[in-house]
């Protein structure tokens, strides 16, 4: 019996704690800390206020539970705030609602994580403000990293390269600037200036400021404070005069929530903002979002507050929260608190600690929370993996003529576009690729601003030129004067002409004026900022390009080897140099050989061949000689005679491609004397010592690339230096074997100096160009205009200008192969040239002597004795061979025909004896 009612005791307890665990709380407390009297708080007060009475007036959710919102303001301190946070959890809530400031939030996030309460914020939007950090956090709004993102976006997409970023001091200012900056740097475009603000400045700080920035060179300016309903940063903007065409303003969403606090009457202030960029949460409009618009003005017809976005974001994260809870509740986890052991052992000797209890179900609350997915006024609510609102993107907006005016939209997936995205794939896209709308700009400009001064007369822009001692022709300062001249001075003032702005700058010569200066060391001070820019004959090789950039190169060059040469001086008689006396001996008489041999194989069949001697004798020549030009009217008849000519034709080919080649070479080129040096791998091997110039980059060249010693690099500071070096040899003391050196510098130096040319061929292939800064826009604007100066023929003019006074220097190179050509480059052709002229005339002869007989044979009369003299023979032969062939067949035709008819009459009469016998 005992037993039965230990059992019955033991049921009924479990029954008794199964009920107290499903049985649904009567009220759940939640907590909100924020600043009452804000912006943001005002419309985010009375949103919150309608929630909770929607809510508690549903019947479908937390059904029998009361939603009790107990709000703390923090007043924009977050000592204040941590106070407030405390007291709420001291009255048990199950979740916090806040804070708007992110500062704060980073501060209330520890708190709730080691008491486990979820904190859902409907304003705090700095990018650092981690899931990994705050478990506990959950932000109810869209991240400053996609408006970052957004802004990244257009900057690019203007192709602005550098700005200015003006925000306030604390940790939503700093950290949402910081990730703009790492935005902005994957567009290979920087935030040149960083500009901070007290977070609670006064005019005379945002002055300071803001003049401050007038002398720096951007214009686009990035502006991330808090909102601000009087519009004091624009109201001062405007004043100090800096709302012109110079100036691009863009602005985060602070300025979309001031302008949504204004009354419609207080609007019309919107003027001092024309031209302003920003951008504003894009809310998909709704059925829903509309309703509850239509009763927001019923509702705050008295008050006047104003409904903000992060109103409707406020009013959403409560029905998320009560969401929640709902599904908590259904689940059957009941709501309950414990203490922590640490913080109850505290509260013995501390006040207040004793009270403060760990949330027990707050991880399954958060849970449910962050995996929650309804649609609310706001759109679609649910969050990504790091507990962001996974939100619509952006809208962005211009004011122009005191109006809003929408110019394109921001999202996460497709990036900058005129219209809102519905597609939910992904894009990619580049810079150029990004479009957005008409846009207003300051000043009412409607093309791109620059986005940059270049300098001001106040600080004008800070130009190094090398102050160079030798080749002075390139650039050169004026006797201390200050005044700098020079092709690349020239080059430099004809592309900035041509900019479609002015350019405030002074030159500053560097160099001891003794010796060039280093030309790398002049580009690292461009980098390190000592200068500005830099102006004059620097050459483009890659280790300067990555201190800065270059403007597109103004000259072509590279480095040549210099080194005394013979050269062929001109005469009357250069033509007959390129065959040698037995070239020309042999070519000669080939001419005379075909004359001949053409007319021997013409002359019978060719009516062009034939005539009296003299006028045979011409044509012979002239028809020889003229196929050396194509020009002779005389054409080949025989079979022979065009076999003849074809081989013939085909060796003139061969042999005056080779003369003309040959000649171009003796023309243009010279030869070295007593060297063996015939280019860069030649003058490597020889272990001789080889000049360069001071300051050129040809010295860590030679060293880099060619393995060079230095103790093979003798230093030369003139021209003069060259000139002795070269002569003294590479055997002698202080002299070289060759200069290696830049190819403008050794035409000028090749001007007035016939015993010295280069060899082989031109190496090391770069260019000049103008130094500027990483990232400076005029670079990109100066190479355009470069470009148009090349192709328009203004520096051809500036350049014979400055070096062709008396003749423009040419390039001088020389050939180390013989340029003479031989007879035994040719004998080959000759030989089958006379071979097939030998064969022609054998054939030839063998075909006349054929015919004489025969013509010999039906001449000759019966009865007429047989005996002739030989020399008679040999005049009836050349007597037959100067008849025409045609006479000779006709002849033949007409023997055959009477002989025919004689055989046919001797026939008739055998016939006519043979009748008359056989009558009788």
């Amino acid at each position: 019996m005992r037993l039965l009612g230990v059992v019955a005791l033991v049921l009924s307890l479990v029954s008794r704690i199964g009920i107290v665990e499903c049985e649904k709380p009567a009220v759940v407390n939640v907590g909100s800390v924020f600043t009452f009297n804000s912006i943001i708080g005002r419309a985010a007060k009375a949103a919150m206020d309608i929630a909770v009475s929607d809510i508690n007036g549903d019947p479908s959710i937390l059904a029998g539970t009361k939603l009790n919102l107990i709000q703390v303001d923090s007043n924009c301190s977050g000592f204040l705030a941590s106070i407030g946070a405390f007291q709420l959890i001291e009255k048990e809530v199950v979740t916090i609602i806040g804070p708007q400031s992110s500062a704060i939030a980073h501060m209330i996030s520890f708190i709730a994580n080691d008491l486990h309460v979820p904190l859902v914020s409907f304003a705090a939007s700095d990018p650092t403000l981690s899931a990994f950090q705050f478990p506990y956090f959950v932000r109810m709004t869209q991240s400053d990293s996609y408006q970052m993102t957004a802004l990244a976006d257009i900057i690019c997409a203007y192709g602005w390269k550098e700005s200015i970023a003006i925000y306030v001091d604390d940790d939503y200012g700093r950290n949402g600037i910081a990730y703009l900056g790492d935005e902005l740097a994957r567009r290979q475009c920087k935030i040149h200036f960083k500009l901070p603000l007290s977070i609670n400045f006064d005019l005379s700080d945002l002055t300071r400021v803001l003049n401050g920035s007038k002398n720096l060179g951007p214009r686009v300016y990035i502006v991330h404070i808090y909102p601000d309903s009087k519009l004091r940063f624009f109201s001062l903007v405007q004043k100090l005069n800096m709302m012109t065409e110079d100036f691009v303003w863009l602005v985060t969403d602070w300025l979309s929530s001031s302008l949504e606090s204004f009354s419609m009457q207080n609007q019309s202030s919107l003027g001092i903002l024309d031209g302003v960029v920003g951008l504003r949460p894009y809310i998909p409009k709704s059925t829903k979002q509309s309703d509850f618009v239509s009763r927001w003005r019923k509702m705050q017809q008295k008050d006047l507050v104003q409904l903000t976005t992060y109103g409707m974001y406020a009013y959403d994260t409560v029905w998320a929260v009560a969401h929640s809870i709902d599904k908590l509740l259904r689940e059957g986890i009941n709501i309950s608190f414990s203490f922590r052991n640490d913080l109850h052992a505290m509260g013995q000797s501390s006040s207040q600690l004793n009270n403060l209890k760990v949330f027990e179900g707050g991880e399954s609350l958060l849970k449910i929370l962050t995996d929650i997915n309804f649609t609310g006024i706001t759109g679609k609510i649910n969050f990504d993996g790091e507990r962001n609102l996974i939100g619509s993107g952006y809208e962005v907006i211009n004011i122009a003529q005191g109006e809003i005016h929408p110019v394109g939209y921001w999202s996460n997936l497709s990036a900058l576009s005129v219209s809102p995205v519905k597609s939910l794939k992904r894009k990619t896209q580049s810079c150029s690729d990004k479009k957005l709308g008409h846009i207003t700009w300051p000043g009412g400009l409607t093309s791109r601003p620059r986005g940059w001064v270049l300098a001001n007369a106040e600080r004008p822009y800070q130009i190094a030129v090398p102050r160079r001692t030798v080749f002075t022709e390139f650039v050169r300062e004026l006797n201390d004067s200050q005044k700098i001249e020079g092709y690349c001075i020239d080059v430099f003032y004809a592309a900035r002409d041509k900019l479609p702005y002015d350019i405030h700058f002074t030159f500053k010569a560097v160099g001891d004026g003794h010796s060039n200066p280093n030309y790398d060391d002049l580009v690292k001070m461009v980098a390190d900022d000592v200068y500005d820019a830099a102006v004059g004959d620097i050459a483009i090789v890659t280790n300067r390009t990555r201190m800065v950039d270059f403007t597109q190169p103004y000259v072509s060059t590279g480095l040549v080897i210099l080194a005394p040469v013979d050269r062929f001086k001109s005469s009357a008689w250069v033509f007959l140099k390129p065959f040698t006396p037995a070239m020309w001996g042999v070519t000669a008489i080939s001419f005379l050989v075909i004359a001949v041999v053409i007319w021997i194989l013409e002359h019978r069949v060719n009516d062009d061949f034939r005539g009296p001697p003299k006028r045979q004798l011409i044509t012979m020549l002239l028809f020889s000689f003229s196929t050396l030009f194509k020009t002779n009217n005389e054409n080949t008849v025989s079979t022979l005679g065009r076999m003849v000519m074809v081989v013939w034709l085909f060796l003139l080919l061969v042999i005056t491609s080779s003369y003309t080649a040959s000649l171009t070479s003796i023309l243009t080129v010279q030869q070295l004397s007593s060297s063996t040096i015939t280019g860069m791998e030649s003058l490597v091997t020889t272990n001789w010592p080889i000049g360069y110039q001071v300051g050129s980059f040809a010295y860590s060249y030679l060293i880099n690339n060619y393995d060079i010693h230095p103790s093979r690099l003798v230093k030369l500071r003139s021209p003069e230096e060259y000139e002795i070096a070269l002569r003294k040899g590479p055997t002698a003391r202080g002299g070289v074997a060759a200069v290696v050196d830049e190819l403008p510098y050794v035409e000028l130096f090749l001007a007035n100096r016939t015993e010295f040319g280069t060899i082989g061929q031109q190496f090391a292939r770069n260019g000049w160009g103008f130094v500027f800064q990483k990232g400076s826009p005029i670079a990109v604007d100066l190479s355009t205009e470069i470009l148009k100066l090349a192709e328009n023929g203004d520096l051809y003019k500036i350049h014979k200008k400055w070096f062709c006074g008396s003749g423009c220097p040419s390039e001088r190179g020389i050939k180390a192969e013989a340029y003479q050509l031989h007879l035994s480059s040719f004998w080959g052709l000759y030989l089958l040239c006379g071979a097939v002229t030998v064969i022609a005339l054998i054939i030839f002869l063998f075909r006349a002597v054929f015919q004489y007989m025969r013509y010999k044979r039906k001449q000759m009369d019966p009865s007429s004795p047989s005996n002739t003299r030989c020399s008679q023979a040999v005049y009836s032969f050349f007597d037959f061979i100067d008849e025409k062939e045609e006479a000779i067949k006709h002849f033949f035709t007409q023997h055959e025909s009477s002989q025919t008819q004689v055989n046919n009459e001797a026939g008739k009469a055998a016939d006519s004896s043979r009748g008359l016998e056989n009558l009788s």
